[in-house]
């Protein structure tokens, strides 16, 4: 159900903040708001479960705000100067609230959210001028309808900063901070945002049993026990429910054998346990979260923000029918990933070193995200492109473009245009997150990328003309890539004429 976190009151058209479960975007580059420095006095309160209402006025000039944690737990503000509060002041009020410790502040950020959009805050952004720009950017990042966009209302959300590194994320030991993170990586999980395969998730789901119904009893926690609560331990789409021969037939037919209670029941019995009175169980509770992120991070996609578009189906059939896939686009620290909606694998996955990207918007309807990487076809080698049709392009660019600054900026490479600096086949530079935790090599695993699923454009170099399939080329169509730093991909400069398939 949609929530809010300011209501319908004097001089409000629309509630401020306010609905739905989320993704992730940095905001839009270019439209940060300016910091207003009142200083605020704010005696806040931390919630337990909150419905959908929202607002209420305690003064002339204050208002009560609903912050929601991933587990809609609500934190409840009493706020003076609403409309000049800036994210970074409303972000340092959350944590004073939680009573985190300061470092949290690298470690979350505030968020809007909603069913169609999600904006990871800026620092300086003032919340309450983005959300009365709110339908402004459902227009311009979304295909919503007119009524769509009119009823839409965006929840403010406290969760993981997708700029905080896995590696920083391994050192903390604050309970309520690992707690936080627990329950976004367990909500990922379970919603199929993080593809996972089967034999991981009831190793995930096996913690979340120790952690929700305490160390395994084999007179309590049976399999029928079990069953009856199972997509509360393994993703949704695993948790395959039905009778008589459908279901049978269903599952000797399923690409991945759909998760049962016998698998988990077994995983939770294999969970180590102190011996007693060796810990408390706060502290057992600490090591669990501890065990539950570092399996997520084994994932390559954790911690990436999550975006909605299409990508073409290869033609089939004797009239070449291909139409479009839905898809995920998730973008992290250290890479793109294509995820499947439907299925929930991914189709394709390729580090900054790997790609080289633009966006284009020849017309309203078809902003697309271009992504161009090495491949072949036929045992030929060729530079693929694939097409990411979303009105979210813009975005995906900038935060592509964010990322690898990000990245140059902490591994001491200078960024220059990719036409002036070739990448030097012998630069070393240290090893990444992504490296130390290589993505699982599992026979058809959901982390593999399923080129062969992909329709893509595949180009090679003939002469000084550009083709489809011919010898291989070393040079690119476009100019944003990863320039100085080593990579296993061609780099390449851009082309005076994209042929766009």
């Amino acid at each position: 159900m949609p929530r809010s976190w300011l209501g319908r009151r004097q001089g409000l058209s629309r509630g401020l903040l306010g609905a739905g479960r989320p993704t992730a975007a940095p905001f839009p580059k270019g439209r940060p708001s300016e910091m207003e420095g009142d200083k605020l006095s704010v005696p806040p309160s931390v919630g337990e479960r909150s419905q959908r209402s929202s607002i209420s006025s305690t003064g002339p000039r204050t208002l009560d705000v609903l912050v929601y944690l991933i587990d809609d737990t609500v934190v409840r503000l009493t706020l003076d100067n609403l409309p000049s509060i800036t994210a970074h002041e409303l972000h340092r009020i959350v944590l004073d609230t939680l009573r985190l410790p300061t470092y949290s502040l690298e470690v979350f950020s505030l968020w809007l959210v909603s069913p169609f959009l999600e904006l990871q805050l800026k620092p300086k952004h003032q919340p309450y001028k983005v959300c009365r720009q709110w339908q402004d950017l459902l227009f311009r990042f979304t295909s919503c309808s007119k009524d769509e966009i009119f009823e839409d209302e965006p929840s403010l959300q406290f969760r993981r900063n997708i700029f905080f590194s896995r590696r920083k994320e391994a050192q903390i030991q604050d309970e309520d901070v690992l707690r936080l993170l627990y329950e976004e990586a367990k909500y990922n999980i379970l919603e199929g945002r993080y593809p996972c395969d089967l034999a991981d998730c009831e190793v995930l789901g096996a913690l979340v049993c120790r952690v929700n119904l305490g160390p395994y009893d084999p007179e309590q926690h049976t399999a029928s026990f079990l069953k009856e609560r199972l997509d509360s331990f393994l993703p949704s789409h695993l948790c395959r429910r039905g009778h008589g021969i459908l279901t049978a037939l269903w599952k000797r037919s399923a690409a991945r054998p759909p998760a049962d209670e016998q698998g988990l029941l077994q995983a939770y019995r294999l969970v180590p346990e102190e011996e007693e009175g060796a810990c408390e169980e706060r502290a057992a509770l600490r090591k669990l979260y501890h065990a539950y992120l570092q399996k997520c991070h084994e994932l390559p996609h954790y911690g990436c923000a999550f975006f909605s578009g299409e990508i073409d189906k290869p033609a089939q059939g004797l009239l070449h029918r291909g139409g479009r896939k839905a898809v995920m686009v998730a973008i992290s620290l250290e890479g793109v990933y294509i995820i499947d909606s439907k299925e929930k694998h991914i189709l394709l996955g390729l580090r900054f070193q790997e790609l080289s990207w633009d966006h284009t918007f020849p017309s309203e309807e078809d902003h697309i995200l271009w992504l161009e990487f090495d491949g072949e076809n036929e045992g030929t080698p060729v530079n693929k492109l694939l097409k990411v049709y979303s009105k979210q392009a813009e975005l995906m660019s900038s935060l592509i473009e964010y990322c690898i600054e990000l990245n140059a900026a902490a591994e001491g490479v200078p960024l220059e245009p990719a036409a002036n600096a070739a990448p030097s086949p012998t630069s070393q530079s240290p090893p990444s997150d992504r490296q130390r935790n290589p993505k699982l090599q599992r026979q058809n695993s959901v982390l593999c990328s399923r080129i062969q699923n992909l329709s893509t454009i595949d180009y090679v170099e003939d002469g000084k003309e550009i083709k489809r399939v011919k010898p291989r080329r070393t040079t690119s169509f476009f100019g944003r890539q990863l320039s100085n730093a080593p990579t296993s991909y061609s780099a390449v400069q851009a082309a005076e004429n994209l042929e766009q398939g």
